[in-house]
């Protein structure tokens, strides 16, 4: 799984970075070299002439994914290529096919598009002037000169022209247009639609290019049709966005298509079943796929039979208008067929959507409690030990204020600096919230640095629990930092304890030592069990945030009474790795 995942992965990133100037420049290339194959082996010239094509085309295919970074020098050097290969032709008397321009592949069209759109768009006016001329220059010479009967009196020289005339006036308004414009106007949404359908593009730019080589054949009787593939094309990209209209647009579409291909008869030559193109037919199976996958059950049926039913239509009008009812059955088959399938892929990618939603609802829900508990592990840690001492202090400032007001007003002047530093945790605590740091950060860890046995003394120096705290600690120059902090956060808790529920108690201990690769630490007291309400309360979550952490770091932990009375909390942590 892994390792599909990551060739899934590392195929989109090489969509990305191609792009859509790519991968219909992909498209292309693999129309030219399709047809330029099944050409060198026909009955037609020497086996194997026609294949000279096929450098010459790689090399100018390669000159337009150079443009994206050097524009000027690719469309000088594309000019080149483009020159060389014609000479290369006609020197060994190769008959180029060209399906747009005469003499010139489909590669060597787009490429040449492509040079002149990127040109326009990030060369200076005079330079890009050049380069441009280059190509012209180079083009003229591949549509006149490749093969001996191409002269300019040929009848194809005329249509190349405007065709010719046609591309390069495009390519020139769209680099203007992109030059002028600001990068915040181009619409989020059309760029995110055409950046992640890039499979689509690629597929259905591939079929275009069959049905163009297809409609050269045929004619200029032919291009209606042609643009109506076009256009279906570009529904079935943008499907995602509307599926409803856009499926019931295409469905207008069919049938005009439909009317269309059986007045100007396109029979001979053009990739066509039923009365549709295979792109159109390929689109309507991406728009039935779109439906199923994201539109409500009760609305995608209902449009699928509308689509589905069109399509029947067109076929049954075709295929009487050809006198050809014998091949209506198979036609039924295949559509039965390709319809079943687009349902399957479909209700797949539907389920495949419900599945991945659902993970990440869980993944989600997963973090957003860890990040509560977390939370909660620091309000009760460090907002609670303060206030804990706070009212510690209260309750000693209380009992002693008739009997010696010289130590009610010191208790009232250590409670003043132990509401100052809760006030500043609750702060550090809102403060690291607001930043979205992640609770158990250093930002919520108030006193934690790297030297875990500093803040221990630093601790039990600053602890209002009321015990005299005697250390004794045998640690190394450094700790992992998890286990540091996790290790104060023990430590603090129990002082606070002892504070809590320690009565009569007069001396605590805290150890903490390096032994066997973990930390042990023990924090114990002398105090009997309290048999009064503990000051501020209990609300049973010191031990579970203590039992908490310990698991989290796959440590143990131990708390209850002491063989010598009193209470203690034992903690061993692993310094490395999981135990």
């Amino acid at each position: 799984m892994h390792t599909s995942g990551t060739l899934s992965d590392r195929v989109a990133a090489l969509a990305r970075k191609l792009g859509l100037a790519g991968a219909v420049l992909l498209a292309a290339l693999v129309c030219d070299v399709v047809i330029i194959i099944d050409a060198s082996f026909d009955v037609y010239g020497p086996i194997g002439r026609d294949l000279l094509m096929l450098p010459g085309i790689f090399a100018i295919s390669a000159c337009a994914l150079w443009a994206q970074k050097r524009p000027a020098v690719a469309a000088y050097v594309g000019a080149v290529v483009l020159g060389a290969s014609s000479l290369l032709l006609w020197t060994f008397q190769v008959q180029p096919y060209g399906p747009v321009l005469a003499n010139v592949s489909l590669a060597e069209t787009v490429t040449g598009f492509q040079l002149v759109y990127f040109c326009v768009r990030h060369v200076r006016a005079g330079i890009a002037f050049i380069g441009v001329s280059s190509l012209i220059v180079a083009c003229l010479i591949a549509v006149t000169g490749r093969s001996e009967d191409a002269q300019f009196d040929n009848r194809n020289f005329p249509l190349s022209l405007v065709f010719g005339l046609f591309i390069l006036g495009t390519a020139v308004l769209l680099g203007l247009r992109s030059r002028h414009s600001h990068p915040k106007r181009t619409n989020p949404v059309v760029a995110k639609i055409i950046r992640d359908q890039w499979p689509i593009i690629g597929g259905l730019t591939l079929l275009l290019f069959f049905e163009v080589v297809g409609a050269a054949g045929v004619g200029v009787r032919a291009v209606p049709v042609l643009a109506c593939s076009v256009a279906a094309a570009a529904l079935a990209v943008f499907a995602v966005k509307s599926p409803i209209p856009i499926a019931l647009g295409m469905s207008a579409l069919f049938l005009f298509s439909g009317m269309i291909a059986g007045q100007v008869n396109l029979r001979a030559g053009y990739p066509q079943i039923g009365g549709l193109t295979l792109t159109q037919i390929v689109s309507g199976m991406i728009m039935v796929v779109v439906l199923i996958r994201v539109v409500p059950r009760e609305k995608a049926w209902p449009t699928v039979g509308l689509l589905s039913g069109v399509v029947a239509v067109v076929s049954i009008v075709d295929t009487v208008e050809n006198r050809n009812s014998a091949a209506l059955s198979q036609l039924v088959v295949a559509a039965v067929l390709l319809l079943g399938i687009s349902v399957a892929i479909g209700l797949y990618l539907k389920s495949r959507d419900s599945e991945r939603a659902q993970v990440v609802h869980s993944a989600v829900t997963e973090a957003q409690t860890s990040e509560r508990m977390a939370l909660a592990r620091e309000l009760h840690d460090v907002v609670a030990h303060h206030v804990t001492g706070i009212v510690v202090l209260a309750q000693a400032a209380k009992m002693s204020a008739e009997k010696n007001p010289k130590v009610a007003a010191e208790a009232l002047g250590r409670i003043d600096v132990a509401g100052t530093e809760a006030l500043a945790a609750m702060r550090r605590l809102v403060r690291s919230m607001r930043d979205e740091a992640a609770a158990g950060s250093s930002d919520f860890s108030e006193q934690a640095t790297t030297d875990l046995a500093a803040d221990l003394r630093k601790l039990v120096d600053g602890a209002n629990h009321g015990v005299t705290t005697t250390v004794e600690l045998d640690l190394p120059a450094h700790l992992p930092q998890e286990v540091g902090r996790s290790a104060l956060r023990l430590v603090q808790e129990s002082l606070t304890n002892v504070g809590k529920h320690a009565a009569g108690a007069s001396a605590a201990t805290v150890l903490a030592e390096v032994t066997d690769g973990e930390l042990h630490l023990r924090v114990s007291d002398d105090g009997k069990e309290q048999d009064r309400h503990p000051a501020g309360g209990s609300g049973g979550y010191g031990l579970i945030g203590m039992r908490e952490r310990v698991e989290l770091l796959h440590g143990r932990l131990f708390a209850g009474r002491g063989p010598e009375g009193g209470w203690r909390v034992e903690a061993w942590l692993p310094l490395e790795g999981d135990s």
